[in-house]
């Protein structure tokens, strides 16, 4: 593995940038951008549904890059020989953060599911409480747990 990261040390490591800002750009824009235009929408049932609509595109966009930045991960992480140098400590810690928004991630997928399952059903209060506390909790921890993550790789990358 190392062999092929450092025959193609470039490549990874810019996929490996590239999709945690696809990641984490996704979550900021969704949120800071057209979540507040969503507020705009006066019924609440359409609302729902758009917001439910834009989160799947979301996770449809995002989960390629999501996957990307774990298989990079892995090979920077053996090609760099992270887990044996001074810098494990802050590649595992890096490691933690990703984990816990690809967990946090996956548990928003399953809510937006719901969701949207209740909205078919008719069960705006279920759907409403699926749903809100993506944009109000999840997806803003996520981008604070990204943009640590960036400082860390950031960091990381310029002791290297």
């Amino acid at each position: 593995m190392q062999d092929i990261f450092l025959e193609h040390k470039t490549i990874i490591v810019f996929l490996h940038v590239i999709s945690a800002v696809v990641w984490v750009g996704g979550m900021i824009a969704m949120r800071y951008a057209a979540h507040y235009s969503f507020l705009e929408i006066e019924s609440p049932q359409k609302r729902l549904e758009r917001i439910a609509h834009a989160l799947k595109r979301l996770f449809y966009i995002v989960l390629p890059f999501v996957i990307t930045l774990i298989v990079t991960a892995v090979f920077m992480i053996k090609g760099y020989g992270l887990s044996q140098s001074d810098f494990s400590t802050l590649s595992h810690a890096k490691e933690g953060i990703w984990s816990v928004m690809f967990i946090n991630l996956i548990v928003m997928i399953l809510r937006r599911n719901r969701g949207e399952r209740m909205l078919h059903e008719g069960n705006m209060v279920g759907a409403k409480n699926q749903i809100e506390l993506i944009g109000k909790f999840m997806v803003p921890l996520n981008i604070i747990l990204g943009v640590s993550a960036i400082f860390l790789g950031t960091l990381l990358s310029s002791s290297l």
